[in-house]
């Protein structure tokens, strides 16, 4: 992967590890695979080398900014903190609360499992659909 084009690795580097410590996040195999990433991919991140174009989004989500923030910041903009995304151009928020779409994805879940877990005791699919839209809620997609 060539430099040629100018983006600010450094930068990145600098802004992205002062976020993780902001965060209290580790550096390690279970969080970057949290993320969609292996460990050595954030590494690079953090120390200003270039990884592939698709995996910064993932960044963005273990740092829990806006998708875009990492290539933002990799052309001199600012990251955007996923809480101050209503304040980012282009940026629409959700008029559905946070609350209402983490109780309908926990009821979809639910009935999922339900059709499919046949046999699985009721507080199983509960404690199992309540971690899935955990993980969903972590990952930002809902």
């Amino acid at each position: 992967m060539s430099r040629a084009d100018n983006r600010d690795y450094e930068r990145l580097a600098t802004i992205a590890r002062r976020r993780r410590a902001e965060l209290g996040i580790a550096l390690n195999d279970a969080n970057a695979k949290a993320g969609g990433l292996s460990n050595r991919t954030w590494q690079r991140v953090e120390k200003g080398l270039e990884i592939r174009e698709t995996n910064y989004v993932k960044v963005d989500g273990l740092l829990k900014w806006a998708p875009g923030s990492c290539l933002g910041v990799l052309e001199g903009g600012e990251p955007v903190p996923v809480e101050d995304v209503s304040g980012a151009p282009g940026v629409q928020k959700s008029p559905v609360p946070q609350e209402v779409v983490d109780k309908e994805a926990l009821n979809t879940v639910q009935l999922a499992l339900i059709a499919t877990a046949k046999g699985t005791p009721a507080e199983e699919i509960r404690e199992m659909s309540e971690r899935v839209v955990r993980d969903l809620r972590e990952r930002g997609l809902i």
